[in-house]
């Protein structure tokens, strides 16, 4: 069973090299070999465990197994011959050496009753971006238990743009780089995200292969990249589909400010959107000199990085705040900025409404934070228009070397779980729908208009 003989891509070698108490996530365009990668992890786990491997693979229906059962052929047959028996009726292969795979459905809660009670080493949800939400795997995953000798393991596999695209990428994708272990919340688990195009693919007709997915969304441009691509930042009809991509504009996480040897530094300042019902967003910027960032990266002047995020919004919940006082939130703005050196006073832009004086004699919430010592100035956002025409073009300009653009790291998750998602206004194309989770947008939205606000400034002093 040499590479050679199974004929193992660079992307499958590489999924495989991959510790097995690390959960696995194989995310990216289509026709990248996910699924002849599904057969070779289930070949794998066959001969190191024997009669102790019981593995379970699942898709939403039996029609969608087809597919797999002819890989599953043609690898098992290759490997062991007629000493792999498949029970058609069943779905179920049964190996020489005592192990066990079921190519099973699940769509329903109904279908689980199928699982209730049963274990498994080794867990395969193929396509699970057909799943909107989460819950059903998260309940299957209470099968897997196995012996002290046999590591359990759960893998995933979807292509963006079908239903589960927001949970997925959430959970998944903008944790981390690709191929760099992380700690998934909700599992407890150490997990890798694997991405994957047709181009990784060496076994199929790339040329011929781009033309059938060309033809299939002759209409839809963002559905087509997302095949092509494994872009998951796109999300089709949404406000920042066309400028907003994860390869462009997610960075990762820093580890502080750099200063270079001739003592320019990054402006670092607060972008915030308050809430108290709804979510209060707060963002640490920092504004490019026209230097490296301590990624290695150059950023050219005038590009802004998000570097850190506070979100108050509800555990499982985008839309819900937590209902926090002036006095606490900003307590916890000052734990922020702490890290990065933004002094006992930090300072930044803010939602006009906070400015405003209540009747009860209490002055502003702008006059609160910076009795908390938090100050903040408006950031003029009135002029929507012009906010939203500045984001979508520093994040189109990301990545060109003569242009500042926006960049945002992957440790802000509440943005990567809200803004690739944000509408269009039904009746205002160039706005941004305010009925959906917007907070996140509209905090970046103020501090890029910073930028022209410390503009005009500079205009006046001169004058």
């Amino acid at each position: 069973m040499s590479d050679n003989e199974l004929k193992l891509s660079a992307f499958q070698n590489r999924v495989l090299l991959i510790p097995e108490d690390h959960d696995i996530f194989l995310g990216g365009g289509r026709g990248g070999g996910k699924s002849h990668c599904f057969a070779l992890l289930v070949l794998r786990h066959v001969e190191q465990y024997g009669a102790g491997a019981r593995i379970l693979y699942i898709r939403q229906s039996y029609k969608g197994i087809a597919d797999f059962e002819q890989i599953c052929r043609d690898i098992f047959g290759g490997v062991y011959g007629a000493g792999a028996r498949y029970n058609q009726a069943e779905h179920v292969w049964r190996f020489p050496n005592g192990a066990y795979c079921e190519l099973g459905q699940l769509e329903g809660t109904a279908d689980y009753s199928k699982y209730q009670g049963r274990s498994f080493t080794l867990l395969l949800v193929d396509e699970c971006g057909q799943y909107a939400e989460p819950a059903l795997l998260d309940r299957l995953r209470s099968n897997l238990r196995g012996s002290k000798n046999i590591p359990i393991r759960m893998v995933k596999a979807a292509n963006p743009g079908d239903p589960g695209h927001h949970w997925i990428a959430q959970r998944y994708v903008f944790k981390s780089k690709p191929w760099e272990p992380f700690l998934e919340h909700k599992s407890g688990r150490t997990w890798v995200y694997c991405p994957s195009t047709f181009v990784d693919n060496p076994h199929i007709d790339q040329d011929e292969y781009r033309k059938q997915l060309e033809s299939s969304c002759p209409t839809d441009p963002e559905l087509l990249r997302a095949w092509l691509e494994g872009d998951w930042a796109v999300n089709r009809g949404a406000y920042f589909a066309h400028v907003l991509s994860e390869d462009r504009n997610a960075i990762e996480p820093w580890d502080g400010i750099p200063q270079d040897p001739w003592g320019r530094t990054w402006d670092l300042f607060l972008a915030h959107d308050y809430g108290a019902s709804a979510p209060s967003v707060t963002y640490v910027m920092a504004e490019s000199p026209g230097m490296e960032g301590p990624d290695g990266r150059y950023y050219p002047k005038g590009s802004l990085c998000v570097v850190d995020e506070l979100a108050t919004n509800e555990p499982g919940s985008l839309t819900k705040g937590l209902g926090w006082t002036v006095p606490i939130l900003a307590e916890a703005i000052v734990e922020l900025v702490e890290p990065w050196g933004m002094g006992k006073r930090p300072q930044g832009v803010a939602d006009d409404a906070i400015f405003s004086v209540h009747g009860s004699g209490a002055g502003s919430i702008a006059q609160e934070f910076s009795r908390e010592g938090v100050n903040f100035r408006a950031a003029k956002k009135a002029d929507r228009k012009s906010g939203w025409e500045i984001m979508r073009r520093m994040l189109q300009d990301a990545g060109k070397p003569d242009k500042p653009g926006l960049y945002i790291s992957r440790a802000c998750e509440y943005f990567w779980a809200t803004v690739p998602y944000l509408s269009r206004d039904p009746k205002r194309q160039d706005d941004v729908d305010t009925r959906g989770p917007d907070h996140a947008a509209d905090a970046i939205r103020y501090g890029c208009l910073r930028q022209r606000l410390q503009a005009t400034t500079h205009r006046v002093r001169a004058d």
